[in-house]
């Protein structure tokens, strides 16, 4: 049998070259888009996790264990215990501790021991800002040589290398910071005043090697001296004074010990390099071991029953998770879809083949092959192409994208693979399990459905609906399980199989008032559209999931480009906003109409201190132009109102009290005053009447719940001068703005503020992989309509020629493939838009695109809806009618080119 096989898979892979080679491109494309998908994710979700963990700040980042010295024994235990030997050990102990797959950067992570509160420094030369002495931080730590190099003067040593408690003088280094704020020079002395008097001598000034590394940033006073205030009551003066800190070399560590408390320290940081998302419960468990579990319980043991540890990496790890959470879901429906539609289209590519070879093995079932035998064949000639093709896609992908788990690609590659080389055997096996020598012609006008097949499609109609309901109840951010990732595609299987039902009733209707058309073509295209194979679900399912996935993933994109397009509008007020504390200048205005792009300008004066004149209660009060204002409310769909209403009544000019000015407020403010007149003390001192007349949500000028915004002319001169300026306009210049404004303010750019929303790679890599997923889909789903178009090709062409020979003309040709194709791609087009729009409709209560789209759950825009995108429903709909129009009429000019007998003899030679 093995003698047999080798000639029969040379033989067929030389007859037919060109099939083997579309079957390898196939694979190969489709087992490197299915590897790049887990390891896109890999990727993507690691950036977000080093991104987390690199904005947190050093100290939330690093984990701090803290010890005071080893009291209650002889004044020796507690200066051995603060000596680097001891020091040392204990640092091993702590990184023993540490379990993975939390790791430790070493390098920026430090050890010491220093003084819990800053010593006063008598000196008269140390700067005093409001005549207080400025204070100093001790510490001994490990590792100065190697993280400082000296630019004056020399590190700190200890004389015969060995300090104690009754140590009085020692030396110390400043870093180049401190040395400047507070006019320490290399041969300066300190002399602090403590419980013990320690004097201090300046050897050198360093400079930091990596002044953003934890070692120098997770206590940033020893690099940086800080301006600080002394607590005061409210209302009264707070003097500053500054804090600096002083770098004694590691073994002047007792020295510190008759001074002040002193506290032992080890500043563990993590290596943010070694965080993988999928390591995200292991390293919180990690972290929860060190704050309260056992490995609290080993450093204590070996350190001090009492040793503390701190970290914020819990609080990262926990909104990270929360984060991933939310967004992983709605990227898993994406995928989930594409990949449905992928495997239908290596499903066709096998059942294409084995239609195009049914009379090649429905002979050699009729010579006696067994189904195995031919299975088996069939096997090892597919295998042949798509195992190598599919470790090109595999090796594609790696290369494409590293850094990624290699297994997750690898099951995908091999799923692809072993789906293309099971498609043809096992169709064929089900295609010829029965000797026959004529299959007789099951047509879509006359074929009933099995009862297998019933139960089968009921089975999955059920699965989907209550896949869809899961949804709706709990979410897709809530964890509702696999089945509910794949909600849309069962929309979509819904969808194929009601359509597939319904196709034949409008051609049986359609079938006997075409008999009275007086031209043959139209009569004939709608007995051909009729006589399609009963098949064609498989195409028909590939369109309407292709559709459903486009339609929910750009609904999901289109959804999240409007809440951070409302979000930045809400925080902005218009395209472009200038604000300053002060008025602006009075030409400002003139010269920003003149910037590239601008087109109006509206000043508003906004007086944010306004309150009742009893000052129980304050709240911005915005004076503007009300038809400017109107008009730019308008524009911006921030509360549209007509500027006629808020125009201040005659008599009302400079700010008469006796006159109530109509305002529009928001819902708070409108509750919270009524419709009585009530009066507002402005900056100037001055009290404006208003009674609110409007209620709006939002409003341009003003950001928040509280506002209220009136005629400036009814105000006095100086109760509300222009300060802010709200641009409208496209493509503004944010650089030539802020050169016109030059210091008189400051510009914000909504384009610029929608940016701020896009601050984790989760949100960018979701984004950048439902767009693959949708295009992928859409590709896919091309290539099914081709295949199925390829499917009778031959036929097709060989019924073109024969009508040709009857008399046909190629306009008639022409027509007749084109109105042949319309009965199938109409249905799919139509079907496929009401599918998607009914998948976004049923599956919208049930996804919050807030988190994708802003980063967080509170969402200035309130919860950011999944709605029907026009051009993710329109856009597929059309490219299917004019792939379907345009195949058509392609073969149809083809054929014509060859010529009937041509044609008649590629016919008859399928």
């Amino acid at each position: 049998m093995n003698r047999v096989t080798a000639p029969w898979v040379r033989t067929r892979l030389r007859a037919a070259p060109s099939a083997a080679v579309a079957l390898a491109v196939l694979v190969a494309l489709t087992a490197c888009l299915a590897a790049a998908f887990p390891r896109a994710l890999d990727r993507y979700t690691d950036a977000g996790l080093r991104r987390a963990v690199e904005r947190a700040s050093t100290g939330e980042r690093s984990v701090r264990v803290d010890a005071d010295p080893v009291l209650g024994g002889s004044v020796a235990e507690a200066e051995d215990s603060v000596r680097p030997e001891s020091l040392a050990d204990a640092y091993r102990s702590v990184l023993g501790s540490v379990e993975r797959p939390l790791v430790v950067d070493e390098r920026q992570s430090s050890y010491g021991v220093r003084v819990t509160d800053s010593l006063p420094a008598p000196e008269k030369w140390l700067p005093r800002p409001d005549g207080l002495p400025a204070e100093m931080v001790l510490a001994a730590q490990e590792g100065l040589a190697d993280h400082a190099r000296p630019t004056s003067g020399r590190l700190p040593r200890v004389a015969g290398g060995r300090t104690d408690f009754t140590t009085a003088d020692v030396e110390a280094a400043v870093t180049e910071e401190t040395a400047r704020a507070l006019h320490i020079e290399v041969g300066s002395v300190l002399h602090l005043p403590a419980q013990r008097a320690l004097t201090v001598h300046v050897t050198g000034i360093v400079t930091p090697e990596r002044p953003d590394s934890a070692y120098w940033s997770v206590d940033s006073v020893l690099r940086t001296p800080s301006l600080r205030r002394t607590p005061a009551p409210p209302g009264a003066p707070s003097p500053t004074y500054w804090v600096g800190g002083l770098l004694l070399a590691p073994e002047a560590g007792p020295a510190l010990l008759g001074t002040a408390q002193v506290g032992r320290y080890w500043h563990l940081a993590t290596d943010t390099g070694s965080v993988r998302s999928r390591d995200l419960d292991g390293l919180g468990s990690a972290v929860a071991s060190l704050e309260s579990g056992p490995g609290l319980e080993r450093l204590r043991t070996a350190i001090d029953p009492m040793a503390e540890v701190t970290t914020g990496l819990d609080d990262v790890f926990t909104a990270y998770g929360r984060l991933r959470g939310d967004i992983g879901p709605l990227v898993v429906v994406a995928a989930s879809g594409a990949g449905t539609v992928a495997a239908v289209v290596l499903l066709m590519a096998g059942g294409l083949a084995a239609g195009r070879r049914r009379t090649e093995l429905a002979l050699l079932r009729a010579r006696g092959a067994s189904v195995r035998g031919l299975t088996g064949r069939l096997l090892a000639e597919t295998a042949v192409v798509a195992v190598p093709a599919g470790a090109l896609g595999f090796g594609a992908a790696l290369l494409a994208l590293p850094g990624a788990r290699l297994w997750p690609a690898l099951w995908a590659a091999a799923a692809v693979t072993a789906v293309a080389c099971l498609a043809l055997p096992l169709r064929a096996a089900a295609a010829h399990r029965t000797v026959r020598v004529h299959g007789g012609r099951r047509d879509v006008a006359s074929a009933r459905a099995s009862r297998r097949r019933t139960v089968a499609e009921l089975t999955v109609v059920v699965l989907a609906l209550g896949a869809v309901e899961t949804l709706r109840r709990r979410g897709a951010t809530e964890g509702a399980g696999d089945l509910v990732a794949l909600a849309p595609v069962l929309v979509g299987v819904i969808a194929a199989l009601v359509l597939v039902r319904l196709y034949p009733l409008p051609l049986r209707a359609l079938a006997r008032p075409a008999r009275r058309l007086r031209g043959a073509v139209g009569h004939l295209a709608l007995a051909r559209a009729g006589r399609t194979s009963a098949s064609a679900v498989l195409p028909l399912l590939a369109l309407l999931t292709a559709f459903t996935v486009a339609a929910f993933g750009g609904s999901v994109l289109s959804g999240v480009a409007d809440a951070r397009d409302r979000a930045a509008l809400l925080a902005v007020g218009a395209d472009a906003r200038v604000e300053a504390d002060d008025a602006l200048p009075s030409g400002l205005s003139d010269r920003l109409r003149g910037a590239s792009g601008a087109r109006e300008v509206t000043e508003v004066g906004i007086d944010y201190q306004a309150g009742t004149p009893n000052g129980r209660q304050s709240l911005p009060v915005a004076g503007v132009d009300p038809d400017a204002y109107a008009a730019l409310a308008a524009r911006t769909g921030l509360g549209a109102f007509p500027g006629g209403r808020l125009t201040r009544p005659d008599g009302a000019e400079g700010g008469s009290e006796d006159a109530v000015l109509p305002a529009l407020a928001s819902p708070a403010v409108a509750e919270r005053f009524g419709d009585e007149p009530f009066g507002m003390r402005l900056a100037d001192g001055s009290v404006a009447t208003l009674r609110i007349v409007l209620v709006r949500e939002d409003t341009p000028a003003v950001y928040g719940d509280d506002f209220l915004v009136v005629d400036r002319a009814g105000l006095s001169a100086g109760a509300a001068p222009p300060n802010v300026l709200l641009l409208s306009g496209d493509d503004l210049d944010g650089g030539a703005l802020r050169r016109a404004v030059d210091d008189a303010g400051t510009v914000h750019l909504r384009a610029e503020e929608r940016g701020t929303y896009v601050d984790s790679p989760l949100q960018t890599g979701a984004e950048r992989i439902y767009t693959a997923a949708v295009a992928a889909g859409a590709g896919y789903a091309a290539l099914a309509l081709l295949l199925s178009l390829a499917g009778t090709a031959a036929e097709r062409a060989a019924l073109l020629a024969r009508l040709r020979t009857m008399g046909l003309t190629r306009a008639q040709g022409r027509r007749l493939l084109v109105l042949e194709s319309l009965p199938q791609a109409l249905p799919a087009a139509l079907g496929g838009i009401l599918t998607g729009w009914a998948a976004v409709r049923l599956l919208a209560p049930g996804v919050d695109l807030t988190t994708i789209a802003l980063s967080t759950t509170a969402s200035p825009v309130g919860r950011a809806e999944l709605r029907a995108d026009p051009w993710s429903l329109a856009v597929p709909a059309v490219a299917v009618l004019v792939l379907a129009v345009g195949v058509a009429a392609l073969q149809a000019w083809w054929s014509g080119r060859r010529g009937a007998v041509a044609e008649l003899r590629a016919g008859d030679a399928r």
